[in-house]
């Protein structure tokens, strides 16, 4: 295998968060999966990418309980735990009861987690803003976790933040983290440097996420923008959605270069 990031595209048009990274030293990374539906893309893209029909995944990052996120992680638990293996699970899930006060259905994905959780609890780490592991040749840096003092938009603003670095290129994923949460992580980690990275995952599908500053402190050269059509246009202009406004930021910074999953499955060398 090469250093690579592959942005799968959904095949329901929706959003949908589904990555894996993989590394020259054979080392494969997966990041949430998307809808229940995205499941048998997501296997099938996964056979073709390590030429095994029970694929291993050496680490799966898991950034929110939101289904466009983590649904195919519970599917493949729940009915077909012999799909493939994993070695480390990494997660940091708030309380079903915090989520609850404000959205019923992260909630519910909490109460389908809880249930498969036996079936991977040997695998799962909870990780934190701070802590840093390995997957072979990545070296991965949690900047921002779950926290309970955030009290808008509490799924999304729980989200991992996390930075990759592999093969000299540096990815920043966001998951879908919020304005609140993308101020915090200012705050932290904005004078250290951390944050200017070469590719950018464009938080929450890229609409209604992570405010300006902090696209501007991380500076990416390549976006990631896992969107499907209507989000990019924002129903042609017509719909709620902030996808042109933060596209235009984008066009401030400089940005020349997007991938977006629209387009399809994309494949980006590290």
């Amino acid at each position: 295998m090469k250093n690579e990031l592959h942005m799968l595209h959904s095949v329901t048009d929706t959003i949908c968060n589904s990555f894996f990274i993989t590394t020259e030293d054979g080392r494969l990374i997966a990041v949430d999966g998307g809808f229940a539906a995205e499941t048998d893309h997501f296997l099938t893209y996964l056979r073709a990418l390590t030429g095994a029909e029970a694929p291993h995944i050496d680490l799966w990052i898991l950034t929110h309980p939101h289904d466009d996120h983590v649904n195919v992680f519970l599917e493949l638990m729940a009915h077909r735990p012999e799909a493939l293996t994993v070695d480390r699970i990494c997660l940091n899930f708030p309380s079903k009861e915090y989520l609850a006060a404000e959205d019923e259905s992260a909630a519910g994905t909490m109460e389908a987690f809880y249930r498969v959780l036996p079936r991977a609890a040997d695998k799962v780490r909870v990780v934190c803003g701070g802590d840093e592991l390995r997957a072979g040749a990545a070296r991965i840096r949690f900047l921002h976790s779950q926290d309970y003092a955030i009290r808008q938009n509490r799924c999304n603003n729980s989200s991992l933040v996390f930075r990759l670095d592999l093969g000299g290129r540096s990815v920043l994923f966001t998951g879908d983290c919020g304005e609140e949460a993308g101020e915090k992580i200012l705050r932290l980690w904005g004078e250290s440097g951390i944050l200017r990275c070469d590719v950018c995952q464009m938080a929450h599908h890229g609409q209604n996420g992570c405010g300006r500053a902090f696209y501007e402190a991380v500076a990416p050269k390549i976006c990631l923008w896992p969107t499907p059509s209507w989000l990019w246009t924002n129903r042609d202009g017509r719909g709620p959605y902030r996808t042109l406004e933060t596209r235009g930021w984008m066009e401030a910074l400089g940005v020349s270069e997007h991938y977006v999953s629209k387009d399809g499955t994309h494949v980006l060398a590290l």
